[in-house]
């Protein structure tokens, strides 16, 4: 739990980090959270965590809380019910995901929420599976469902040297998302090392050991391909 989030959604929030994620994205900073029954693990009612938030209320009313992870939609019936619960007092909610679940319970979680921070790792079918672990159709079906319902939607870009930093990989994430008339924002995040002691601290190899951060010039250059496709949205 975090309780001075500033980068999940909207003003300061509560941000609480879900064990468990079907996915193994190559530039993941928190494999300590793939684990459902993760070492550091917590458990928690809906009402218990509820609880933890009253004691910060008065920090977050402006801006909300948040459910991410790993991927909060593993546990989908767990969200729905906090997300009520939060909305009940008031609280704006947001919901990180990357959309890999495609079950009637996530659906009912995303639905529940007031924001969905979505993450779009690639467009490219031939690259999204040996990046991520994962196929991309359920990625790209979840998006059209938070399109169907209105639900509004910050899209989140990893942009990571040598994989995802070509123009022509920007520029196909950028026209894909031009058909989505729910999307307020584009967040295009640069890869960075800082969890690379976790992989150590685990016994795990770093799969971009060597890959330098993305560069200042090269986040630009990124943000002004967003930008130049989606004039109508806020990029940062």
């Amino acid at each position: 739990m975090e309780s001075m989030g500033t980068v999940d959604g909207p003003g300061i929030r509560f941000v609480a980090f879900l064990q468990g994620c079907p996915m193994r994205c190559l530039f993941c900073h928190n494999p300590d959270t793939w684990d459902v029954k993760g070492e550091h693990q917590f458990d928690f009612t809906p009402e218990q965590l509820m609880a933890e938030v009253r004691k910060y209320k008065n920090f977050i009313r402006r801006g909300g809380v948040t459910c991410t992870g790993g991927e909060p939609l593993l546990q989908a019936e767990f969200v729905e019910a906090f997300f009520h619960l939060c909305r009940a007092e008031g609280l704006h909610t947001a919901l990180d995901t990357a959309g890999t679940i495609w079950t009637e319970a996530a659906r009912r979680a995303a639905a529940a929420a007031d924001l969905i921070l979505f993450d779009v790792k690639t467009v490219d079918d031939s690259l999204h599976k040996s990046y991520t672990g994962v196929e991309r159709t359920h990625n790209d079906r979840f998006l059209h469902y938070l399109q169907d319902i209105g639900k509004p939607v910050w899209a989140r870009h990893v942009v990571v040297p040598g994989i995802t930093d070509r123009d022509d990989r920007l520029e196909a994430v950028a026209q894909y998302l031009k058909q989505f008339s729910v999307i307020e924002r584009v967040e295009v995040l640069g890869y960075h090392t800082m969890g690379e002691y976790k992989y150590e601290s685990l016994g795990l190899p770093y799969p971009l050991h060597g890959v330098e951060p993305l560069s200042p010039e090269r986040k630009a250059n990124a943000k002004a391909i967003f930008q130049a496709a989606l004039p109508n949205v806020v990029v940062q």
